[in-house]
């Protein structure tokens, strides 16, 4: 099984890292080629603008839509950006993964980034927390009923699954635990061995989260 890392921007090395360590084979994709090729994608963090100013250039908007119908794609702080289906503060274009609103640099900018603890809910099984590390971090302000909260910060979600996708709006590639990636990665396998299992979800009206 390969995954793919989009390669335009961001931080690279620990995804890397943390799925070599899981015994996956990992790729820096910059084409649509490249993209195709692969069991899962994901969209690292860094600034959402520019990442989708550079995938618009290299044109790999539709590669990516289409990569995503059938297989998983986790967007991690810009890459959750890029994911959504609204954006605002301010109003920027998105790639539509998920039906959910999320708004730009919602605790601040660079110099007010932070680390604090977040609760990750598991069905069957006690709450935990874990370090998370936010980086000029957007917020999740809405999203549909068929999406699953994950992980939340002060009850604010952090942490959201559709179907095979993922975002996050914090790093995990920068905290000590692997437990997301090897998430993903599971996410990715099923995909391998049961193909309907991949992508999205239909479309669901917008809730406001409790």
């Amino acid at each position: 099984m390969s995954l793919g890392i989009l390669a335009l921007q961001g931080a690279l090395q620990p995804h890397r890292q943390k799925l070599t360590a899981l015994g996956v084979d990992v790729v820096f994709v910059r084409t649509a080629g490249e993209i195709s090729a692969c069991d899962g994608l994901i969209l690292p963090g860094g600034e959402s603008s520019t990442l989708l100013n550079l995938i618009d250039h290299y044109r790999l908007r539709d590669p990516i839509v289409a990569f995503a119908a059938s297989r998983p794609v986790w967007g991690v702080c810009a890459g959750a950006i890029l994911m959504a289906e609204r954006v605002e503060n301010p109003s920027q274009e998105s790639l539509g993964l998920i039906p959910m609103t999320v708004r730009r640099n919602a605790y601040g900018r660079q110099n007010e980034s932070f680390i604090a603890p977040v609760v990750f809910r598991d069905a069957g099984s006690a709450k935990t927390e874990r370090e998370a590390v936010f980086i000029r971090a957007p917020s999740i302000i809405r999203f549909a009923s068929s999406v699953q909260v994950l992980a939340d910060h002060h009850g604010d979600p952090v942490a959201l699954r559709y179907g095979s996708h993922l975002v996050t709006t914090y790093h995990p590639e920068l905290s000590a635990s692997d437990e997301f990636h090897a998430l993903f990665v599971s996410l990715c396998r099923e995909a391998v061995t049961n193909p309907a299992s991949g992508g999205g979800r239909p479309d669901e009206v917008m809730a406001t989260p409790n």
